[in-house]
């Protein structure tokens, strides 16, 4: 059974994707997402003539003859739609991806189209939950923590995600910082069906060590508008680098110990702010610095009286909770990153209750 998708041309060819000087498409990459075995598959993309003249494309060229296309013979006139129909013969298990490259007879450079997905013998979904609604979309996820990263990694995470509503929808990630890619499979969920966004992380792009925040807003289509029902919280914490320290060099390191990582402040009970402390120690050789210091959430405030310990020396660390601001804090946290190699990184859970 031949399988299509459809891209619903967006009004008016909002975030459109120009590939050359005479056509732009409003999406120039379909993902599929899993496709049935010998289930021939159909993608649609949606095309403008931008040009002032009417045009003809003169040849399409495929990556392989498992791609079968289907376009407008005759003239295209100016500010014409039309559509480029892509078919993928689905006839070999696992992942593919086609390029499709469109030719008008006035460029010489051609609208590259992309089509991809993965062939399966049987679709299978998400077996968890969708508990939580962002937007109108259920999702099992509205935040996402990238732990533990190290300059040049690129560590990847998932948000499935399912389409409760009655039509169609094209999930799109907006507000996307240089330093993340996101990427929706399929491109299009029909209603009761599911997907997954993957959230990528470039941290080369990081412009520091320590906790680097933002807020992405997931739309049911190019062009929606961004809502605080429709946020998703992103948070990557990007470790120093010890990589190239000699055995020697790692025998003098400090090294830091805490009294405790889970601080309960208990009830509030009428008060506006609770406090506590934290002694910091280096049990190690030489001087530990805290290098920086930060928080998860609103709601915490945090004091050192020193940010260099010497070895066998202490440092006082005190948090205080506001009341008024923990109602809208997930997990309050404190963020500690410092020069002993063995803990480059430590979070303080902090705990309060109104």
């Amino acid at each position: 059974m031949n399988k299509t998708i459809y891209l619903a041309l967006v009004l008016p060819f909002l975030c459109v994707k120009a590939s050359s000087q005479r056509l732009e498409v409003v999406n120039d990459v379909i993902d599929c997402g899993q496709i049935e075995y010998r289930s021939p598959v159909t993608a649609e993309f949606e095309v403008r003539n931008k040009s002032n003249r009417r045009i003809r494309i003169s040849e399409v060229k495929t990556s392989c003859g498992c791609t079968a296309v289907e376009f407008p013979r005759g003239e295209i006139a100016s500010d014409g739609n039309f559509a480029v129909r892509v078919t993928y013969d689905a006839m070999q298990m696992g992942s593919f991806d086609k390029l499709v490259d469109v030719y008008t007879s006035s460029e010489k450079k051609p609208l590259e189209l992309r089509l991809k997905g993965k062939v399966v013998r049987e679709i299978r979904d998400f077996s968890g939950d969708y508990p939580l609604t962002v937007g109108s979309l259920s999702v099992d996820k509205d935040e996402l923590e990238f732990d533990d990263v190290n300059i040049g990694d690129r560590p990847m995470q998932k948000i499935h995600v399912r389409n409760s509503t009655s039509s169609p929808v094209q999930p799109v990630v907006m507000h996307l910082p240089d330093y993340m890619t996101a990427d929706v499979s399929p491109s299009k969920i029909a209603p009761g069906h599911s997907g997954v966004i993957t959230v990528t992380l470039n941290s080369k792009r990081l412009k520091d060590y320590g906790l680097t925040q933002t807020t992405v807003y997931l739309g049911t289509f190019p062009g929606d508008k961004v809502s605080p029902e429709k946020e998703i919280g992103i948070s990557a914490v990007l470790l120093p680098k010890f990589g190239n320290l000699t055995t020697s060099e790692l025998a003098r390191a400090p090294r830091i110990k805490l009294s405790t990582t889970e601080l309960d402040l208990g009830k509030f009970s009428g008060k506006k702010k609770l406090k506590g402390e934290i002694v910091i120690s280096n049990e190690g050789y030489s001087t530990l610095e805290i290098n920086n210091m930060q928080m998860f959430t609103n709601g915490l405030e945090v004091s050192l009286n020193k940010s260099k310990i010497e070895p066998g020396e202490e440092a006082k660390l005190k948090i205080t909770v506001v009341a008024k601001e923990l109602n809208t804090a997930r997990r309050p946290r404190v963020l500690i990153i410092t020069n002993d190699p063995s803990h480059p990184k430590v979070i303080v859970k902090v705990t309060a209750k109104l």
